[in-house]
């Protein structure tokens, strides 16, 4: 067993007037927090990746919210909602995988509908508790997914579902942290190419709270699950169908392919605001590409060259290959449109 810090990192801190942001393309190497007081610049910050992973993009856009509701209301108290609106559509289109980003901005427009007179404290508030339901949702999905773990020796994790990509514990990690507090646990981290939030981020987070991690390159994965030295692959989620099919980081679904040959199962843990109950399949997922230059050497970066590059940011799982997706309202196991119905209402 080992033990922990009391306090994981925290991606994102609301400091009342403006938001505080962990630049995660510095880390491992630097740890340095930017400040944001408006949603134009929470909206580039999303963009560029200085926040990511999908609970983190919708708390962050929720805040961005109530900044632009901060910053219009004061300066023009007869004709703000405009501006708002507009700062709300350049937030929607910061990243188009993520559906927490959607329904963090669904629930901030409820929110002013119902407030006219008072938004800034109305919208500032609830923010904050979007920010603070995520954190106790994780608690939640830990301890229902390290209930699954009790006989597992090893697990593995693939890009990075922590704290730096949620409020605060995470999804897939926060169901390490959990298991890792109850028994003994080896665990492994793919690099998870191009942008190594396994290298960067995953094994950097799991060392500040002392847990014991195994750095593997993406394409070592199959031959990890051969070895017998894994019982579980734990993900989290940008975006989950109805169905149970689910969009995770790229390389994924590769995973779930080759845990199904090995008879390593795989595990999805993510909040019931990731679940778009609007889809009835993956095939509807729209999947983000991103610039081919962050994939392409420099000498390649160059007008008129005859190499490209294909970036897509995600890949969608189907409900088949998942054993089980644990949210905070429950577990799915073996998901299918029916079950997943099962944790829809639930209280």
């Amino acid at each position: 067993m080992t033990e922990q810090n009391n306090e994981t990192v925290q991606a994102l801190q609301w400091k009342g007037t403006y938001l505080r942001v962990l630049d995660q393309r510095q880390l491992p190497d630097k740890l340095i927090y930017d400040n944001y007081q408006d949603a134009k610049r929470v909206a580039e910050a999303i963009v560029t990746m200085r926040v990511r992973g999908a609970p983190a993009i919708g708390i962050a856009a929720a805040y961005g919210v109530a900044l632009s509701v901060s910053q219009h209301y004061l300066e023009a108290p007869n004709h703000w909602q405009q501006s708002v609106a507009e700062d709300i559509a350049l937030l929607a289109k910061s990243r188009p995988t993520a559906v927490n980003l959607f329904w963090a901005l669904a629930q901030m427009q409820a929110v002013l509908e119902q407030n006219p007179e008072n938004p800034v404290m109305a919208c500032v508030a609830y923010a904050e508790k979007i920010h603070a339901d995520d954190m106790m949702a994780n608690r939640q999905m830990g301890e229902l997914g390290a209930d699954l773990l009790v006989d597992a020796k090893g697990v593995m994790t693939h890009c990075n579902a922590g704290a730096l990509a949620t409020g605060g514990y995470g999804t897939a990690l926060g169901v390490i942290r959990s298991a890792v507090s109850r028994q003994a646990l080896n665990v492994y981290a793919g690099e998870t190419r191009p942008w190594l939030q396994g290298t960067r981020l995953t094994v950097w987070e799991l060392a500040q709270d002392d847990i014991p991690v195994t750095l593997l390159a993406d394409s070592a994965a199959a031959w990890l699950m051969k070895s017998g030295a894994i019982d579980w692959v734990i993900v989290g989620a940008d975006r989950i169908a109805a169905n149970g099919d689910t969009a995770n980081k790229v390389g994924t679904y590769s995973l779930a392919i080759v845990a199904k040959q090995h008879g390593v199962k795989l595990m999805v843990v993510a909040p019931t605001t990731t679940i778009d109950w609007t889809i009835e399949s993956g095939e509807h997922i729209e999947i983000e590409h991103r610039n081919p230059s962050e994939l392409l050497p420099t000498c390649y970066n160059t007008e008129g060259s005859l190499v490209n590059a294909w970036n897509p940011v995600f890949d969608v799982t189907p409900a088949e290959l998942i054993f089980a997706i644990v949210t905070e309202r429950g577990v799915v196991l073996n998901p299918t449109q029916h079950g997943m119905l099962e944790i829809k209402d639930v209280i």
